[in-house]
C-alpha cells in the first residue's frame, strides 16, 4: 500500500467530474490496490472521507471512515465504507449547518449546509449493490465525497464565508463558541 499525493485548492483535478468505473474493473487487483491505497491515504491525514478526484484520479470511488479521528472527535463512528458510481438522494428538507473541513484546502473549516439524510446507491469494493439510508455526519461526509467526484469542494456551498477560518483560529475563537452553544 502507499500513501497518495493529495491534490490541493487550485488543481485542476479537483474542479474535474469523475467518470464512472466499469463493474468489470472493480475486482481487479489493481483497482482493489487503489482502493487499499485511498484508504491508507485517508487514516494517514485523519481524513473522514476521500475521492479518487483528491488522490488525481477521475474514477467514481470515494472510502469513508471514522473511529476515534483526532479531526472529528464527537463524530459518531463510521464503519469503512467504499462508495463505487455513488448516487445519493436528498431524503428530507431538513438541512443542519456544520463544520467541514477538507484534506484538499490543508488547514482550514468553513460552516456548510447539508441534509440531515440522504439515501445512498453504489457498489461496494466487491462489487455488492447497496442502498442505504445515512443520517446526520455520515449523510455530511457522503454528500461532501460526492461532491469532490461531481467537481465541487465544500468552499462552493458555503453561504457565509465569513466562517471559513483557519484550524488555529477555529480552535481558539470558533470552538469555544460552538461548546457555549451545544
Amino acid at each position: 500500500m502507499a500513501i497518495l499525493k493529495v491534490a490541493r485548492l487550485g488543481h485542476p483535478v479537483l474542479r474535474q467530474k469523475a467518470e464512472p468505473v466499469p463493474v468489470s474493473e472493480i475486482g481487479t487487483a489493481a483497482f482493489q490496490r487503489f482502493i487499499d491505497d485511498m484508504v491508507e491515504t485517508m487514516r494517514e491525514y485523519d481524513g473522514a472521507g476521500l475521492a479518487a478526484n483528491q488522490v488525481h484520479t477521475l474514477k467514481q470511488v470515494a472510502v469513508i471512515e471514522v473511529e476515534g479521528n483526532p479531526r472529528y472527535p464527537e463524530a459518531a463512528a463510521i464503519p469503512l465504507t467504499v462508495l463505487i458510481n455513488p448516487v445519493v438522494t436528498v431524503l428530507t428538507e431538513e438541512r443542519e449547518d456544520g463544520w467541514e473541513g477538507c484534506l484538499s484546502v490543508p488547514d482550514m473549516r468553513g460552516v456548510v449546509s447539508r441534509a440531515t439524510a440522504v439515501r445512498l446507491t453504489c457498489y461496494d469494493r466487491e462489487a455488492n449493490r447497496v442502498d442505504l439510508v445515512a443520517k446526520e455526519f455520515f449523510a455530511r461526509v457522503i454528500q461532501h465525497e460526492t461532491d469532490h467526484l461531481n467537481g465541487i469542494v465544500y468552499l462552493d456551498r458555503m453561504s457565509d464565508l465569513r466562517t471559513l477560518s483557519h484550524i488555529a483560529e477555529w480552535n481558539k475563537h470558533w470552538l469555544g463558541i460552538r461548546e457555549q452553544n451545544d
